[in-house]
């Protein structure tokens, strides 16, 4: 009897694996049918030929990341196949344009909403929540327009001047630290030191943390950096969760993410309770955020804490690293930094204190600031959710489906920038023509970044003082390659011996 229900189930287990790997061969089947009419749908668009029939592009796009640059990829595609290129990945196709009639037509109209598939894969990371619905994320246009009406009064002009003691406070330790460095002979980590301003920047005007990283340690920026690498892997490789050597990683983004938020956590709930005791508070970043759950009648936590992260993490990324990348330039320029240290001399003399209005004064550091973000810029691209058929440089282009503008790609192109590659503020004279939707490191339209300001100030006041006080001298045989991590960063870290500069001799 034993052995005749042993073979009964044998022979049903056996049914049940044939009906099953049956049942698993007619899926994939149907799923490689549904590939394949993705391909005749869009490959009548220019682009380069496809590594494989399921994986589209993405081994070429993965060897990229790994082996240099994969926007200088993006780059050599757009020279060899033209202003409109497609890029397959499995089932889902994406469009990247380089006309600039074309990023007119995606940036300024509010009728091209960001990806809502693109900006949910930021929603979490490894299902730990990241950036949620923030305002750099949340793809709903209405509820986007509502946090960011909101959010505006604490970039207003008058409270950015308000800004100024402290942008000029957390640079001046910057300069202790210089000058301590210029006296013991210790070269300088340039992009360390800009990144631990930067964060101490942002920390306290928008959210009243006083970090003061160039004296302290602090776990902020090794935890922004490995979330922003982690971006950078969830984004561009969809089976980073079924490849085992990874999972310490992962683990290690999660991890950064809870503590960041753990932290947004804890400024939240002590700037909520001076509220409700009816403390004076800043009209910062926070404050304004914490109005804008209040108007929304949601007191969201998370909603909370997703502003927080969105602002803390991109308020200090991407101006260290155009900062580094200025002063890289600078110190492979002397003809440029002489003029701009000229300007400087002229308008701030040997003052410490910079004032508001000396702001305007700085021209010529104002074009030197804009042509770093054309060769480098921090955040390299952005992209739109096309719902209908459109016809792009004459190429017909069905809808449901991704377009992305790339700043870099644009402001390295010949057609657009002669000798691209050449660092010419010149380019961005007053009186030089200016770009035609070649060139948009915030963003252009409803949707440029609300930070423009901020970033650009204090990357101001922190340069002009550098090169007040520092003649700064690159150390040679360092590399002046760029490195992705989510922003765009130099690779070396632009390591410099330090010298102090006399300000009489100006």
């Amino acid at each position: 009897m034993l052995m005749l229900l042993l073979h009964t189930f044998g022979e049903c287990g056996g049914r049940f694996m044939i009906y099953t790997f049956v049942l698993l061969f007619v899926i994939f089947a149907c799923y490689c049918m549904y590939v394949k009419y993705i391909h005749m749908k869009y490959d009548h668009i220019p682009g380069p030929p496809r590594d494989s029939f399921l994986f589209g592009h993405s081994p070429a796009i993965l060897k990229a990341m790994t082996e240099g640059l994969v926007h200088d990829k993006f780059l050599e595609w757009h020279e060899k196949y033209g202003p409109v290129c497609r890029f397959n990945g499995l089932h889902s196709v994406s469009i990247t344009v380089t006309s600039p009639e074309a990023a007119k037509e995606f940036l300024m109209s509010p009728k091209y909403p960001k990806n809502p598939h693109v900006y949910k894969r930021l929603f979490s990371f490894f299902g730990t929540r990241f950036f949620g619905n923030g305002l750099i994320t949340d793809s709903d246009h209405d509820h986007w327009y509502k946090q960011r009406r909101i959010i505006d009064p604490a970039f207003n002009s008058l409270y950015l001047r308000g800004m100024m003691d402290t942008f000029n406070e957390v640079a001046e330790y910057l300069m202790e630290k210089l000058e301590e460095m210029a006296e013991s002979h210790t070269s300088a980590h340039m992009h360390n030191l800009l990144n631990r301003v930067t964060l101490s920047v942002i920390a306290k005007v928008a959210f009243g943390i006083d970090l003061n990283l160039l004296e302290t340690e602090s776990r902020f920026p090794k935890a922004i950096e490995t979330v922003l690498k982690g971006m950078v892997y969830c984004l561009r490789d969809p089976m980073m969760l079924f490849k085992p050597w990874k999972w310490k990683f992962i683990k290690e983004v999660k991890d950064a993410i809870k503590y960041l938020r753990k932290t947004g956590e804890k400024c939240i709930t002590e700037r909520k309770r001076a509220m409700r005791n009816g403390e004076s508070v800043p009209k910062d970043i926070l404050t304004q955020i914490l109005k804008s759950a209040e108007q929304d009648q949601h007191d969201d936590l998370e909603q909370m804490l997703d502003n927080f992260l969105t602002f803390f993490i991109a308020g200090q990324e991407t101006t260290a690293n155009q900062l580094s990348f200025a002063v890289m330039e600078l110190g492979r320029r002397p003809e440029i930094l002489r003029k701009l240290r000229q300007e400087i001399d002229d308008v701030l003399g040997a003052k410490k204190n910079i004032e508001y209005e000396d702001l305007g004064k700085l021209t010529y550091l104002s074009q030197v600031l804009k042509e770093t973000l054309r060769l480098y810029p921090t955040a390299p691209g952005t992209s739109r959710w096309i719902a209908e058929d459109i016809v792009i440089d004459g190429i017909h282009v069905p809808g449901g489906v991704q377009v992305t503008m790339s700043t870099y790609v644009s402001g390295r192109m010949e057609e657009f920038f002669p000798d691209p590659l050449k660092f010419d503020p010149e380019r961005f004279h007053p009186d030089a023509p200016k770009p035609y939707f070649t060139y948009f490191p915030f963003a252009l339209g409803p949707r440029s970044c609300i930070g423009k300001t901020f970033s650009q100030m204090e990357a101001k006041v922190v340069l002009s003082k550098l090169v007040q006080r520092f003649e700064m001298q690159l150390i040679p045989d360092q590399s002046f390659d760029i490195m992705d991590t989510g922003t765009l960063r130099p690779r070396s870290g632009v390591v410099c011996n330090i010298r102090s500069r006399s300000l009489a001799s100006g």
